[in-house]
C-alpha cells in the first residue's frame, strides 16, 4: 500500500518504510552476493566494487537506462523522483531492477532545494542517513582535497622562510616557487557559505602561513568528486589524484599534487569512496548511491563504477544525469559514455506541466516562495507555447541514436487535457510518452511508465557520439552550441581564444573531455531566457583546465563554486526528537 503523500512528510514516509528495510545480510542473500562483497556500515552497507566485478566479469550486462529532464524551474522537475518511481514500477512488473543516484550535498539539504532523495512514495530510504553524510564519501573527499591545500600552503610558507640549502637539508624538498597569484585550488566545505567565496589566509606572523587571497567552494564542486564519477578502479583513482593542478609556478609551469607529494595520502583518505553505498526505494528495490550532484564543471553523473556493478547485478539498471538534457544528457552522452565504454538503451526525459507553462511565458518561479496561481489551474494556451522546450530536448536525445521515453511526472494540478496535449506533441516528435503518478502511488502509479521503458529497451540501440575525439576544442564547442543548445554560433573573448589555441596545439590535451559550463535554467547562457531561444550566440569567456579528471571546461558565463544560503533556509525546520533521537523536518 502506498503512503498518503498528501498528508505525510517525506521523512515520515521514510520512517515508516524503514521498519521493513532489509539488513546488509538480507541484501547479501537477496542480491546473490558473497559475504565479503558486503561492507556493513551501521544499518547501511557499501558494496566491494573490485570483488563484485571480478566475480561477475563474464556475466552479460543488463539494460542501461538514463534519466534526464527538460529545462527545469528552479524547483527541479523530479529526476530523482522519476528514477526511483521507475525502479518501483519495474519492480511491480517483477523485473530484476536496480539503479544508482548521486549523493546529495549538505549545502542544498540545509538551504532551499532539499535532499534529492526523491519524494512522496518514490523515495530513497533511509532518508536521514542519505541526507546527512551517508557513509562518509563527501567527508573523505573534503579531507583529501583540503589536505592538498595544506600541502601547498605549508610548502609556500617553508619556501619563503628557508633558503634553497636549508630546504634541501631540513625538509628534503626542492623549491617549487609557486606563484601566489596563480593558485588554482581553494578550500572546500559542504555548506552554502557565501562569506567564504573570497578570503585572505595567513594573516599574522611568519609562522602563521603564507598570506594571500584564497577561496572556498562547496565540497561537491571539487575536482576530486568529478574524478570519483569517472574512475574505473583504485589504480585509476591514484593516478588521477597525482595529476591535479593545484597552482602554477612563477615560470608558468603547473604544480601538481604529485609535485607536492600528497597524492598518496589523498588516495588513502579516498580509498573507501570507490565502493558505492547500497540503499533502496520505499518499495525495497536496491539503489546504489555514488558520486555527487555538481553538474556544471563536474560531469554531474552517478559513477561509472556503480553503473558497471549495476549492469552486472540487475536486468535493468537506471542511472541519473544532473540538470536538463542540454547539460546532463550531453555530458552522459559524450563524456561519461566515452569513458565507460557502456552504451545506453533508453533515455527518459522527465517532464512537468508546470515547467512547460513556465517556458510558455508563465510567471517567474522562485525557490522558497509559493508557486504562482497560474501553475495551479488549466491553461492549454500557455502550455502549448512552452512545449517546444520539450520537443527540443527530444530532438537532442534522438541525435544520439536513441528514441526517448517522455515521462510526465504527474502533479495533482495537472488536467486530462493538459496531459493529452503533452502526450500528443511528444509522440509527434518521435518519442514514447507515459504519465507516471509515482509520487502519489509508488510503483502502482508507474506501471504505464515502466511498460514504456520495457518496450523501448526492445529496440535495437544505434547509439553514437555527437563528435569524434579527433575534433578540436573550438569545433567541439561550436557543435554542442549548435546541435544541443540551438545557438547560431559561438563568440570567444580574446583570452579564451588564446587559451583554446594553446590547448589545441598541445597533443597532451587531445584526449581531454569537453565539459561545458553553462546555466541549467535556460538552453542559452542566460538563465532568464526560457523556452527555445532563437538568433543568439553562445559567449565563451574562459577555458578551465582540470588535469586530474582530464576535463577542459569552456565557460559560458560566470559559475560560482560556492552557492549562498538563502534568507529562509531548510535548517530552520530541522530538529531532533530528544526522546527518540530521530531527525525531523527533512524535506
Amino acid at each position: 500500500m502506498p503512503y498518503d503523500a498528501t498528508r505525510l512528510k517525506d521523512w515520515q514516509i521514510s520512517e515508516e518504510a524503514e521498519k521493513n528495510m532489509p539488513t546488509p545480510w538480507e541484501w547479501q542473500e537477496k542480491l546473490g552476493l558473497e559475504r565479503d562483497e558486503i561492507l556493513p556500515m551501521g544499518r547501511l552497507c557499501k558494496l566491494d566494487f573490485m570483488k563484485i566485478m571480478e566475480r561477475l566479469k563474464d556475466r552479460p550486462d543488463g539494460k542501461y537506462i538514463e534519466v534526464t529532464a527538460i529545462t527545469p524551474t528552479p524547483l527541479g522537475e523530479g529526476k530523482s523522483t522519476t528514477s526511483v518511481g521507475l525502479m518501483e514500477g519495474l519492480g511491480k512488473r517483477g523485473v530484476n531492477v536496480g539503479g544508482c543516484l548521486r549523493q546529495p550535498s549538505g549545502g542544498p539539504t540545509m538551504n532551499v532545494k532539499g535532499t534529492a532523495a526523491g519524494g512522496g512514495n518514490a523515495l530513497l530510504i533511509p532518508m536521514t542517513e542519505f541526507s546527512m553524510g551517508l557513509t562518509g564519501d563527501i567527508n573523505d573527499i573534503m579531507n583529501a582535497h583540503n589536505l592538498a591545500m595544506v600541502a601547498l600552503t605549508a610548502r609556500m610558507q617553508h619556501e619563503r622562510n628557508y633558503s634553497d640549502e636549508q630546504l634541501e637539508r631540513l625538509t628534503k624538498m626542492r623549491r617549487l616557487d609557486v606563484d601566489p597569484t596563480r593558485v588554482e585550488m581553494g578550500w572546500i566545505m559542504d555548506f552554502c557559505a557565501q562569506a567564504l567565496r573570497n578570503i585572505i589566509i595567513g594573516i599574522g606572523g611568519r609562522q602563521d602561513g603564507f598570506m594571500m587571497q584564497s577561496k572556498f567552494g562547496i565540497a561537491v564542486s571539487s575536482e576530486l568528486m568529478a574524478i570519483l564519477s569517472i574512475v574505473r578502479d583504485l589504480p585509476d583513482l591514484r593516478e588521477r589524484l597525482a595529476n591535479i593542478t593545484v597552482a602554477f609556478d612563477k615560470r608558468g609551469n603547473p604544480v601538481t599534487t604529485g609535485d607536492l607529494e600528497v597524492a598518496g595520502a589523498m588516495t588513502a583518505f579516498m580509498r573507501n569512496t570507490i565502493n558505492p553505498t547500497l540503499m533502496c526505494t520505499a518499495e525495497y528495490q536496491p539503489c546504489m548511491v555514488h558520486a555527487g550532484p555538481f553538474a556544471n564543471i563536474a560531469v554531474g553523473q552517478s559513477s561509472i563504477i556503480a553503473d558497471r556493478i549495476g549492469l552486472k547485478m540487475f536486468d535493468y539498471h537506471i542511472t541519473e544525469s544532473g540538470f536538463a538534457a542540454d547539460i546532463g544528457f550531453e555530458k552522459f552522452w559524450n563524456v561519461k559514455s566515452r569513458y565507460s565504454g557502456l552504451k545506453p538503451h533508453v533515455s527518459v526525459l522527465t517532464t512537468t506541466i508546470r515547467a512547460l507553462k513556465m517556458h510558455g511565458g508563465g510567471p517567474r518561479v522562485v525557490a522558497g516562495l509559493a508557486l504562482p496561481d497560474a501553475y495551479m489551474k488549466e491553461d492549454l494556451a500557455l502550455l502549448e507555447k512552452g512545449i517546444p522546450n520539450m520537443v527540443h530536448h527530444i530532438n537532442t536525445i534522438r541525435k544520439s541514436g536513441m528514441n526517448p521515453v517522455v515521462c510526465i511526472n504527474a502533479f495533482h494540478t495537472d488536467t486530462k487535457d493538459e496531459i493529452a496535449m503533452v502526450r500528443r506533441y511528444a509522440e509527434v516528435a518521435g518519442a514514447r510518452c507515459a504519465l507516471s503518478e509515482h509520487w502519489a502511488r509508488g510503483g502502482e502509479g508507474a506501471l504505464e511508465f515502466a511498460d514504456a521503458v520495457i518496450d523501448a529497451c526492445k529496440e535495437e540501440s544505434t547509439f553514437k557520439f555527437l563528435y569524434p575525439l579527433e575534433m578540436k576544442l573550438r569545433d567541439r564547442v561550436a557543435t554542442i552550441a549548435r546541435e544541443v543548445y540551438g545557438a547560431d554560433g559561438v563568440s570567444w573573448t580574446p583570452e579564451a581564444v588564446a587559451k583554446a589555441k594553446m590547448l589545441e596545439s598541445d597533443p597532451k590535451y587531445d584526449d581531454y573531455a569537453t565539459m561545458m559550463v553553462k546555466t541549467h535554467l535556460s538552453l542559452s547562457h542566460d538563465p532568464m531566457v526560457k523556452g527555445v531561444p532563437k538568433g543568439w550566440v553562445l559567449p565563451i569567456r574562459d577555458v578551465l583546465i582540470y588535469s586530474g579528471s582530464k576535463f577542459l571546461c569552456p565557460c559560458a558565463g560566470t559559475i560560482s563554486l560556492m552557492p549562498g544560503t538563502s534568507s529562509n533556509p531548510a535548517f530552520r525546520r530541522i530538529d531532533v526528537d530528544v526522546q527518540t533521537g530521530k531527525v525531523m523536518g527533512l524535506f
